[in-house]
């Protein structure tokens, strides 16, 4: 845990730096009619994102992950992926690019996928699929097929990571560096807590995931 305080000094710093045009587009598209699940089935990736700068929507993406717990993280291959529902994730730029952390339980599935393909996505999707978001984390992955439940269309974005056509953002990242929590690094009992917890449910520490930030994908 000894990067906490510069993430989120690097969160605070970023805060102005907002580019117009990525600004907009995660506005128009939080405002934009709900996605419908046939108006998006039989349309390609390309017809359905459109790329944007990381630099211009960091502020955003931001507020995107702080104020709304719709994420999902996704790691394998078209072959073979896998999906959970994730929050406690943030953008930040650290080594001079742009990051994105987030806090994983040791023993999930997609964290041992992250690990084998190094890349992975994170994408945000409407309200109105939470339901399918909340099955991902009902049962695991490596034991059952989860993913062939979903309602959610899978596809792959150009770079061969896994993602949905229903989602409204989609950061794609590139595995930076893995590093475990420890009850000992916390000074708050809110923190020892979550961390110890985590031991509890899994017979080992919480992992801060970080990723380099390779492409942002907001939808048309």
């Amino acid at each position: 845990m000894k990067y906490t305080v510069f993430t989120f000094c690097s969160i605070f710093m970023l805060l102005a730096c907002t580019g117009t045009s990525g600004k907009q587009a995660i506005k128009e598209e939080a405002n934009a009619s709900p996605i419908d699940y046939m108006n998006v089935k039989d349309k390609s990736f390309e017809e359905l994102f459109r790329l944007v700068e990381p630099d211009e929507v960091k502020k955003n993406l931001t507020e995107l992950m702080v104020e709304e717990d719709n994420t999902v993280l996704t790691a394998g291959s078209e072959s073979h992926y896998n999906s959970m529902a994730a929050s406690w994730e943030a953008m930040f730029r650290y080594f001079r690019e742009p990051k994105t952390f987030c806090f994983l339980g040791a023993k999930r599935y997609t964290l041992e996928l992250i690990r084998k393909h190094q890349s992975y996505t994170m994408s945000f999707m409407p309200e109105q699929y939470q339901s399918e978001m909340f099955a991902f984390g009902a049962k695991s992955g490596r034991d059952s097929d989860k993913m062939k439940e979903t309602k959610l269309t899978a596809v792959s974005t150009p770079s061969g990571n896994m993602t949905y056509k229903e989602a409204r953002v989609v950061i794609e990242c590139r595995l930076f560096e893995i590093t475990s929590t420890h009850p000992d690094d916390f000074y708050t009992e809110d923190g020892k807590n979550f961390v110890e917890n985590g031991y509890n449910e899994g017979n080992d520490y919480h992992k801060l995931v970080f990723g380099t930030v390779t492409n942002v994908w907001v939808r048309k």
